[in-house]
């Protein structure tokens, strides 16, 4: 029985992935081959949008522990003022689950040159290349850990969740795959939908200072994966450098206004040279509206930079993609009737193949 491959948050493509399949070779082995492809195919668009935007994860898990003594005041003070003005106090020992619809309109752009390249042409090029895809997802989310995404746009759906102790993502063209480290909070729901999580997860962050947003003037707390997920993340080809993020709450009303988070990748196959990502994505958060007593955000935009420098095709420098996506919610609530632990179960094939010990996850996968 062979293992199973790790989630990946780059783009792939159908044909070539099962060729790399039948030689045995590593999805990141496969990555490193055929990346220029990938980029090059606008058919491809539709794998690059939902493999990077659809449903990315969060750095760290809402569990990760940080001495006491590492907790800034500030920090302690920003989520405080961040529960008051959502109002998710109250939904302490009272929601046990919450519901979400959307819709979303993504659009990403072929190469916008290497880095250093005149604003002016990458907007040019941005506009010139642009291809746009609207969609819909659904989202149920059973508290703290339990996660469930259907995401389509076009012809595509993907499918993602998590029972608690392992997450794992669906895709027509890779199947169903699982996910390295320790399980992590879905990105999409800290978009402003879950404020009880938001909340935890930053209750351990760093304050960073004051930054403007916009219009507005905002906190900055910062989280970053420790060096035990980042290994756990690794294998042999392919390494997670660091992955970060930044919440930036509104000084005014207390509410998060923007989310940013990134994250570096070495990929490097025997007797070549390492290849570098770098993915960012950032998001403005929106439009809170009262459910339940609780401010919850319904609409934002989120734009994702992809950066990737080291390769031997890149001779004229690093290359940029870039991608963009609106979101707005059109339904959202909270308990609903009949969801319960098992509506999250993993599809089989990830079960049978799933191995629980770390060893088995340190080792290269095929």
């Amino acid at each position: 029985m062979s293992r199973l491959a790790p989630v990946s948050e780059e783009p792939v493509d159908e044909e070539s992935a099962r060729d790399c399949s039948k030689r045995g070779r590593s999805w990141r082995g496969w990555l490193r081959t055929h990346l220029s492809f990938a980029f090059s195919k606008k058919t491809n668009h539709l794998k690059v949008l939902l493999s990077v935007l659809g449903c990315p994860l969060f750095p760290v898990s809402v569990h990760q522990k940080t001495p006491v003594n590492e907790v800034s005041s500030s920090a302690q003070y920003i989520v405080q003022h961040f529960t008051a003005a959502t109002g998710c106090r109250k939904l302490d020992g009272r929601v046990k689950n919450m519901f979400a619809t959307g819709k979303v309109v993504m659009a990403m752009a072929e190469e916008v040159g290497p880095i250093g390249a005149s604003a002016a042409a990458a907007t040019a090029a941005m506009a010139s290349s642009v291809s746009q895809q609207k969609g819909c997802f659904v989202m149920w989310q059973m508290l703290p850990d339990k996660w469930l995404i259907e995401l389509v746009l076009g012809d595509q759906k993907v499918v993602a969740g998590s029972n608690g102790s392992m997450a794992w993502r669906h895709t027509p063209w890779l199947g169903t795959h699982a996910a390295k480290g320790g399980v992590r909070p879905l990105r999409r729901a800290l978009q402003g939908l879950d404020p009880l999580t938001i909340a935890a997860i930053f209750s351990t962050s760093e304050y960073m200072g004051e930054k403007k947003i916009g219009d507005a003037d905002c906190f900055v707390l910062k989280l970053s994966a420790d060096q035990t997920d980042l290994s756990d993340r690794s294998d042999s080809t392919a390494e997670t450098i660091k992955h970060a993020a930044f919440g930036y709450f509104s000084q005014k009303n207390g509410l998060l206004a923007y989310l940013e988070d990134s994250y570096l990748t070495r990929i490097q196959s025997p007797g070549t040279h390492p290849m570098y990502w770098e993915t960012s994505i950032a998001t403005q958060i929106r439009d809170y509206r009262e459910v339940d007593g609780v401010m919850i955000a319904h609409s934002g935009q989120s734009s994702a930079i992809i950066t990737r420098f080291g390769d031997d095709n890149l001779r004229a420098g690093p290359a940029v993609t870039r991608l963009e996506e609106t979101w707005i919610i059109d339904d959202f609530a909270f308990n609903v009737p009949g969801l319960s632990v098992d509506s999250f179960i993993p599809p089989k094939d990830v079960r049978k193949d799933h191995f629980p010990s770390d060893d088995d996850w340190k080792s290269p996968l095929d």
